[in-house]
């Protein structure tokens, strides 16, 4: 059964209701197409039996919410939580902190890493899920019925998945791994709010010398606050080819803005002359170091050996060997060994990784001649 939410005075009954029940499953809805910040729509929760949908464009009264979900009385079944956490935060000011996500115990039991929620359900209770709905608009009203099922949906089946994945969690012993997994969710989410050396996320950016990259990196922090600022998506401002195109050619006048493929005449009006004024501030900022070259390929053998090593201590504790060791971890082990001094990432040097991943990556090390 679902309940449609549209009024402090419901919200505030429905929070009552729920405040015994110790475990609910949450979900959000909401648009983030043509906005730097999220626009939410829609919060679904579930006790198991029924489901509230809740109307964020009809309240203005969250205080109720607030308390209900940030109890640590409650723990929070999500899936893929990241940008719910996010959405949350940004349009509510709400911060849960007891949360069980679905996504995260079904890759520490081995089902499947980073398996989307339709995918999940398939798997663990043999129901294809209609997801035709995923990108409608949920600004609208009112809701189509087609709308309102399928929001229901995202909620009904994970108060089963967590009854399950807890228990695979209790049998295989690995809720402190599950637990360290959440904490890393928790600071993911957090680090996205920091831009700082958002150059450095651009592709090709390594290519540019210190100058440029030094140019790179103001046009980057200007583009991040006018986004934010204007609310528009960064690169309905500029997008990144023209930033990169930008510093490479640090252009002094406005007619060497002309012939930058995806830049518009009427962004060059808008936007021209304040970056040919950022371009030209960045000669008095401090220099950015310059960016590390891609690995010569004989490195790139190494590391190929490492995730081979990781491969198999993956097939040993029967856990997707993505969550051992990433790409950008490895890359950091290996530039640093490169120098002469190897640097661990830091959750290889606590927690479960530190018996099961650090020392094969080591004995890769110490075997190689290449470093």
């Amino acid at each position: 059964m679902n309940h449609w939410i549209d009024s402090n005075t419901k919200l505030q009954q429905m929070c009552e209701q729920l405040a015994q029940v110790p475990k609910l499953a949450v979900d959000t809805e909401f648009i983030r197409t043509d906005t730097f910040y999220p626009k939410i729509a829609l919060i679904q929760i579930s006790d198991g039996e029924q489901c509230w949908l809740v109307d964020v464009l009809a309240i203005d009264d969250f205080s109720a919410l607030k308390a209900l979900l940030e109890s640590s009385d409650h723990q929070l079944i999500f899936h893929a939580c990241a940008e719910d956490l996010e959405v949350l935060e940004y349009a509510l000011d709400i911060k849960p902190t007891q949360i069980f996500d679905t996504q995260i115990a079904a890759g520490i039991v081995n089902i499947g890493y980073c398996m989307g929620y339709a995918r999940l359900v398939d798997t663990m209770f043999d129901v294809t899920l209609d997801k035709q709905e995923t990108r409608s608009d949920w600004l609208a009203r009112p809701l189509t019925q087609r709308q309102l099922d399928y929001a229901a949906v995202d909620v009904q089946y994970l108060h089963a998945m967590e009854k399950i994945l807890a228990k695979a969690l209790e049998h295989q012993q690995r809720h402190d791994w599950f637990a360290e997994e959440t904490q890393g969710l928790f600071a993911l989410v957090e680090g996205r709010k920091d831009h700082r050396d958002y150059y450095l996320r651009l592709k090709g950016a390594w290519r540019l010398g210190v100058k440029s990259l030094t140019a790179l990196n103001r046009l980057c922090d200007w583009r991040e606050n006018t986004a934010r600022a204007i609310n528009r998506p960064r690169a309905h401002v500029i997008k990144d080819s023209v930033l990169i195109e930008l510093a490479k050619r640090l252009p002094q006048a406005q007619e060497q803005l002309q012939g930058i493929d995806d830049w518009f005449p009427r962004s060059v009006k808008r936007h021209g002359q304040t970056v040919l004024q950022q371009i030209a501030d960045s000669a008095s900022d401090n220099p950015v170091p310059p960016m590390p070259q891609p690995l010569p390929k004989a490195i790139s053998m190494v590391m190929r050996e490492m995730r081979d090593s990781l491969g198999r201590v993956a097939q040993d504790i029967q856990i997707p060997q993505e969550f051992l060791c990433n790409k950008k971890e490895l890359e950091v082990i290996l530039r640093s060994s490169m120098e002469g001094h190897c640097q661990w990432p830091e959750r290889l040097t606590q927690g479960w990784r530190l018996a099961r991943v650090q020392p094969v990556l080591q004995e890769v090390l110490n075997s190689t001649e290449a470093l």
